[in-house]
C-alpha cells in the first residue's frame, strides 16, 4: 500500500489553507494548549493520520518570535532526520509555506503525560494513571526513552526543555514517544537564558545558572528525574521509589546536584539503568 504524501515540497498558500485543500482536520493544538505561538493540526489524508507542525501565523504571540519558532522547527527537522529509533516519531515531510515549514509526522495514538499543574494529582489524567502502573510497565516505558536519548546523545544532540510534556503514552498498546523535541542542541552549550524552558521537576541546577554549561551530563540529570517523578513521588528518597536498589542508586547518581558528580554520559547511565533492572 502506497503512503499518501501530503503534496510538493512548497506552497504559496498559508498553512491552513493549505491543508484544507490537501485533507480534512481532526485536531489542533494553538493557543489554549501552548504557548510557544505554534499551532499544530491532526490532518487526515486518503485515510492516513498525520501531526502537522507550523510556526503559526506571523502575527500570532508567543514565547518567541515567529522567526525563532521557524528556526526551532528546522532544528527539530534536523533531530529527525539523525535517526531512527521506535520511541521518535517519523518525520514524513517537510513543506515550504510563506508562514515558514510544515512539519509533517505520523500521527501516533496515546495521551500526553504532561497536564496542568492544577490537575497534576488528578488521578483521572494520563499523568497519575501512568505513574500508577505496575512499575514493570513504566520501566519498559522509560528504557524506551532512555535508548532513544542514548542514541540521540550518541550523534551528539543535548536535551533541553524535556520533561513528561514531551512524552506520548498509548496504554492500550503500551507504546511510548518522545515528541517536541525543537530545543534539543547539537553538542554542548552555554545557558544564555538564566531560567531556561521546562519544568522545574525534571530541570537540573544548571539549567537556571546564567552562563552554565549545558552538556550530556544535564540529560543524564533530565532522565534521572523522569524516574523520580514516575517510579517515585518525584523525591530521590529510597522508600517511595518503586524499583530495586541498583536502579535507585542509578537514578540518585543521575539526578547529583554537581554535574561532575553525575554519569559522564548518557550511555553510561543506561548501562548501569539496564544492568540494575535485570
Amino acid at each position: 500500500m502506497s503512503e499518501p504524501l501530503l503534496g510538493p515540497s512548497r506552497t504559496e498558500l498559508a498553512p491552513v489553507e493549505y491543508l484544507r485543500s490537501r485533507g480534512s482536520f481532526f485536531a489542533e493544538f494553538g493557543a489554549l494548549t501552548q504557548d510557544s505561538g505554534n499551532v499544530s493540526y491532526g490532518v487526515e489524508v486518503e485515510g492516513r493520520r498525520y501531526f502537522v507542525k507550523t510556526a503559526g501565523p506571523p502575527e500570532a504571540a508567543g514565547s518567541l518570535p515567529h522567526d525563532g519558532r521557524v528556526a526551532l522547527l528546522r532544528n527539530a527537522v534536523e533531530v529527525a532526520r539523525s535517526l531512527d529509533h521506535p520511541a521518535l516519531v517519523p518525520l514524513r515531510a517537510v513543506i515550504e509555506s510563506p508562514h515558514g515549514p510544515l512539519l509533517v509526522y505520523d500521527w501516533v495514538d496515546g495521551e500526553l503525560l504532561g497536564v496542568d499543574r492544577a490537575r497534576r494529582e488528578d488521578p483521572a489524567t494520563a499523568h497519575q494513571r501512568f505513574r500508577a502502573l505496575p512499575p514493570r510497565q513504566i520501566v519498559a516505558a522509560l528504557d524506551a526513552v532512555y535508548d532513544l536519548h542514548a542514541q540521540l546523545a550518541g550523534v551528539g544532540w543535548v536535551a533541553a526543555d524535556f520533561y513528561d510534556g514531551a512524552l506520548v503514552y498509548d496504554f492500550e498498546r503500551r507504546r511510548i514517544h518522545a515528541v517536541d523535541l525543537d530545543n534539543y542542541h547539537r553538542g554542548p552549550f552555554t545557558n544564555a537564558m538564566g531560567r531556561m524552558f521546562g519544568s522545574t521537576r525534571f530541570m537540573s541546577p544548571e539549567e537556571f545558572q546564567l552562563g552554565a554549561t549545558i552538556d550530556e551530563r544535564t540529560t543524564v540529570f533530565n532522565l534521572g528525574r523522569t524516574a523520580a517523578v514516575f517510579l517515585s513521588d518525584g523525591t530521590l528518597e529510597r522508600a517511595p521509589f518503586r524499583g530495586t536498589d541498583a536502579q535507585h542508586a542509578a537514578v540518585a547518581a543521575a539526578c547529583s546536584p554537581e554535574p561532575r558528580d553525575r554519569y559522564p554520559s548518557v550511555a553510561a547511565f543506561v548501562s548501569d539503568w539496564t544492568a540494575a533492572g535485570e
